[in-house]
C-alpha cells in the first residue's frame, strides 16, 4: 500500500463515519504519524509503506519522520489505523495528537482542558490592544493557559497569573508555560532563551484563593446552559470537560460571580474582559453594570456575533 493509499482510506473511513472535515482531520492524523506534510506527500505518496519499520517517535514531535516510519514499535499504517478508528469515535483530533494550534502557538491538551478555539483569540486580542506592556493580568478559568501564554508572548514583561479549579488542568498549562518559555521560565543565558517572569499558577474555585490586585482580569467562564450541553457535537459533549462548559440553567452562573467578586481584585480602572455566549452580551452587560462596572461595551467577532464583554472598574 502506498502512502497516498493509506490516507485516502483515512479520510474514506471519516467520511463513513460522518466526521465534519474528514480529508482535513485525516491528513492532519497522517501527517501526525508520518511527518510527511502537503509538499511531502507529491515526493513520497507513491511510496509504498514499509510495513516492517516500526517507530522512534511521530511526525508530531520534529517534522522529520520519513515514509514508512511510525511509532511506539508499530508500522505506520497500525498508528495510523488505530488513530482515524479514534477519530471515526468522535475523539477531536487535538485530543488524539495532544496539540492545538492558538494565536500561532502550539499548546499541549488533553481531556481535562477545553481545546483551544479560533473565537477565543479574538479575546486575547482585544486584550492586547488595550494592555499596557508591564501589566499585571489575572486569567480566571484558565484551562490550559492558553490565553495567560499568548499575552505573555506577544506582550512585554505581563505578569501573569492563571486560576483554574483543576489541579490537572494546571498540570497542563505549566507544561505549555515551559514549551512556550523554557524548562526554566526565567532563568538562563542560553542563546535564544525565552526569559519571562514565572506564571503564578492558582488552584481556585473562582476567586477564593486570589489575593493581591491586578490591571486587568481576563476570562473565558463556563458559559453554555446545562440543557443544551446534551445538544452539543459528541465531539464536545462527549470528550471535553464537563465542569468547562456548564454555566449552570441560564448559562450565567459565572459571570455573576466574576462581576461580584473581580472588582476586589482589579485596580482602579483596571480593566475587565469576558468572553461570552453569542446570545449572552446584553444579559453579561447587565449583570456588569449592576456590580457597579462602567464603560461596558459588548464586541462582535469577526462572524458578525457578540463574543467578548469588556468592562472598567471605578
Amino acid at each position: 500500500m502506498t502512502n497516498r493509499k493509506l490516507l485516502e482510506l483515512g479520510i474514506e473511513k471519516l467520511k463513513e463515519a460522518g466526521i465534519d472535515d474528514a480529508g482535513t482531520d485525516a491528513r492532519i492524523l497522517f501527517e501526525y504519524v508520518t511527518g510527511l506534510d502537503r509538499n511531502a506527500l507529491l515526493i513520497y505518496g507513491s511510496d509504498e509503506i514499509r510495513e516492517g519499520n516500526t517507530a522512534t517517535g511521530s511526525g508530531a514531535d520534529d517534522g522529520k519522520a520519513k515514509a514508512g516510519s511510525g511509532k511506539d514499535g508499530l508500522s505506520v499504517k497500525d498508528v495510523y489505523d488505530s488513530l482515524i478508528t479514534e477519530r471515526a469515535g468522535h475523539k477531536p483530533v487535538q485530543y488524539i495528537t495532544g496539540m492545538a494550534d492558538f494565536m500561532g502557538l502550539r499548546f499541549k491538551v488533553n481531556e481535562n482542558v477545553l481545546i483551544p478555539r479560533f473565537d477565543t483569540e479574538f479575546l486575547v486580542e482585544e486584550v492586547m490592544k488595550e494592555v499596557d506592556d508591564g501589566s499585571s493580568i489575572l486569567d480566571m478559568c484558565t484551562g490550559s493557559g492558553c490565553i495567560i501564554l499568548s499575552l505573555m508572548k506577544y506582550k512585554n514583561g505581563i505578569k501573569g497569573t492563571g486560576a483554574d479549579i483543576s489541579e490537572p488542568a494546571l498540570d497542563i498549562a505549566r507544561m505549555n508555560e515551559n514549551a512556550i518559555f523554557g524548562t526554566r521560565a526565567g532563568e538562563g543565558d542560553e542563546p535564544g532563551y525565552d526569559k519571562h517572569d514565572r506564571v503564578e499558577w492558582v488552584l481556585s474555585d473562582m476567586f477564593e484563593n486570589i489575593t493581591g490586585e491586578y490591571d486587568c482580569i481576563v476570562s473565558n467562564p463556563p458559559y453554555i446552559r446545562s440543557d443544551v450541553i446534551e445538544t452539543l457535537m459528541p465531539e464536545v459533549r462527549d470528550h471535553e470537560p464537563y465542569k468547562a462548559l456548564d454555566g449552570d440553567a441560564d448559562g450565567l452562573k459565572y459571570y455573576r460571580i466574576i462581576a461580584k467578586e473581580a472588582g476586589g481584585h482589579l485596580k482602579r480602572y483596571g480593566r475587565l474582559f469576558l468572553e461570552i455566549g453569542y446570545d449572552e452580551g446584553t444579559e453579561v452587560a447587565l449583570i456588569l453594570e449592576r456590580s457597579g462596572f462602567s464603560d461596558i461595551q459588548v464586541m462582535k467577532d469577526y462572524s458578525g456575533n457578540d463574543r467578548v464583554v469588556k468592562a472598567v472598574n471605578r
